[in-house]
Formats: C-alpha cells, sequence, structure tokens
C-alpha cells in the first residue's frame, strides 16, 4: 500500500508500524517513536540507497558524526543543514513519494 504522509503520521498512535511498511520506513517509524535501537535495527544491515540515507540520518540524530559522514557518503550526500525534526519529515516525504 502507498501512504501519504497524513497516514504515516497517523498511524504513530499505534503500538507497531504498519506491516507493509518497507524497512527504511518502518526505521523511521521507530525513531518518531523514541525507539532508536528499533529504528537502527530495521536498517543497519540494508545496503540499498533508502536504508543507508535512513542509516546516515539515525547515526547523526545518535551524535555520532563520523559514522553518519560515512553513511552520507556512501549515498553521495553531505551532512544537511537541517534540523533533525526537518530531516526526518524530508526522509519520510521523500521515500513515500518513490
Amino acid at each position: 500500500m502507498k501512504y501519504t504522509v497524513q497516514q504515516f503520521t497517523g498511524s504513530l498512535g499505534a503500538d507497531q508500524p504498519p506491516a507493509d511498511l518497507d524497512a527504511p520506513l518502518a526505521g523511521l517509524w521507530w525513531d518518531a517513536k523514541g525507539d532508536w535501537d528499533k529504528a537502527h535495527h530495521c536498517v543497519d544491515h540494508l545496503e540499498d540507497q533508502a536504508g543507508m540515507r535512513v542509516h546516515a540520518y539515525l547515526h547523526r540524530k545518535e551524535g555520532d558524526l563520523g559514522n553518519a559522514g560515512y553513511w552520507y557518503r556512501q549515498v553521495g550526500r553531505t551532512v544537511p543543514n537541517l534540523s533533525l525534526e526537518a530531516e526526518h519529515e524530508l526522509l519520510v516525504k521523500e521515500l513515500l513519494a518513490d
């Protein structure tokens, strides 16, 4: 199922992410719920662009900027000059649009 940002945000009231969310979006879902470990577990094994982008964001959020920088470079990006909240919102929008 294709989700809108509103549907994604609305699903945050549940205890688990929607079963059909892909791993990068599930990671962002757990991050929005405040569970960094579960979010990281969703993406730490992924080698696709979406997974590595979320992985980079999560390490930036964790404060491990060296590790974050590595993952941003893996996807051909630099560390964004955005707040963490703005980056999360942008990632959700971009991944839902794919």
